[in-house]
C-alpha cells in the first residue's frame, strides 16, 4: 500500500492562479509560463493561505531553510560532503518545459549564478548544462586570479544527476529532444558546452551528491 501523502500545490503566476490538488494539475497550469511561481504544501489550509499572501515570502524563505542548516551537517566529520565545494541542480517545469539552473556553494547556499527560465528544456539538459557552466567559470575566474588559480581549479562540483555527469565526461550532451524554434536557443547553449569540453580539460573532481544520506542538493529549488 502507498504511504506518499497528498500534496497540495499554490500557483501565484501561471495560467490560472489558485491550489491544486495534484502536481498533474499544477503543471497544467505553470508549463510554458515564463516566470511561473508555485510551490507544494503539505495541507489545503496552508496552500490556500500562502496564495493571499506574497509568493516570494514562501519561495524565498524554502530556499533559505534547505541551506541554513544543511542534513549532513549532523553526520560526522568523514561523512559529509567534500568542503570546500560547489553544488549544481536544474529544475524544469515540465518535460519539455521551463527550464533553469543555478550553482550555489555547498557549505552556505549562497548562490554563485543562476540561468533561466527557458522554454522547451529538460532537467537533464538544465543539469548538463550547469556542470559546464561551472567548470567553465572556475576556469576563467583561475585565469584572472593566478593566486587562486589551484584552488579554483580543483575545487569539486557536486550533481545529483548521474546522467549530467556521465555526458559531461563524454562530452557529449546524450538528449534525445527534438529541436525546435521554441527550444532553439538551448540547442544553441548545447552546442556551446560540447565546443567548450572539446576544447577544454578541467582537473575539478565532478562528484555525485549522495542524496540519500545529505538530504537533497543544497542548490534545489525546492518546488516539487
Amino acid at each position: 500500500m502507498s504511504t506518499k501523502r497528498q500534496k497540495y500545490y499554490t500557483v501565484w503566476f501561471g495560467k490560472e492562479p489558485g491550489v491544486y490538488d495534484s502536481w498533474t494539475e499544477c503543471e497544467a497550469q505553470v508549463k510554458g509560463v515564463e516566470g511561473a511561481k508555485y510551490k507544494s504544501f503539505s495541507t489545503r489550509e496552508e496552500a490556500s493561505k500562502a496564495l493571499l499572501e506574497d509568493s516570494a515570502k514562501y519561495i524565498v524563505h524554502a530556499a533559505k531553510a534547505r541551506t541554513g542548516k544543511p542534513d549532513f551537517c549532523s553526520l560526522p566529520q568523514g561523512e559529509r560532503p567534500v568542503m570546500p565545494s560547489l553544488s549544481v541542480d536544474g529544475a524544469c517545469s515540465g518535460n519539455p518545459g521551463q527550464m533553469e539552473y543555478r550553482g550555489v556553494d555547498t557549505a552556505t547556499g549562497k548562490e554563485i549564478f543562476h540561468f533561466g527560465p527557458a522554454a522547451g528544456g529538460t532537467n537533464n539538459i538544465a543539469e548538463f548544462l550547469a556542470i559546464v557552466h561551472v567548470l567553465a567559470l572556475l576556469k576563467q575566474q583561475a585565469a584572472q586570479r593566478p593566486a587562486d588559480a589551484e584552488h579554483l581549479l580543483t575545487l569539486p562540483v557536486y550533481s545529483d544527476s548521474r546522467t549530467a555527469l556521465s555526458w559531461v565526461r563524454k562530452r557529449h550532451c546524450g538528449t534525445k529532444l527534438a529541436q525546435t524554434e521554441e527550444n532553439k536557443r538551448l540547442f544553441d547553449l548545447m552546442q556551446r558546452a560540447e565546443s567548450w569540453l572539446s576544447v577544454n580539460t578541467y582537473r575539478n573532481p565532478l562528484l555525485k551528491w549522495d542524496t540519500d544520506r545529505w538530504g537533497e542538493i543544497p542548490a534545489d529549488f525546492g518546488r516539487k
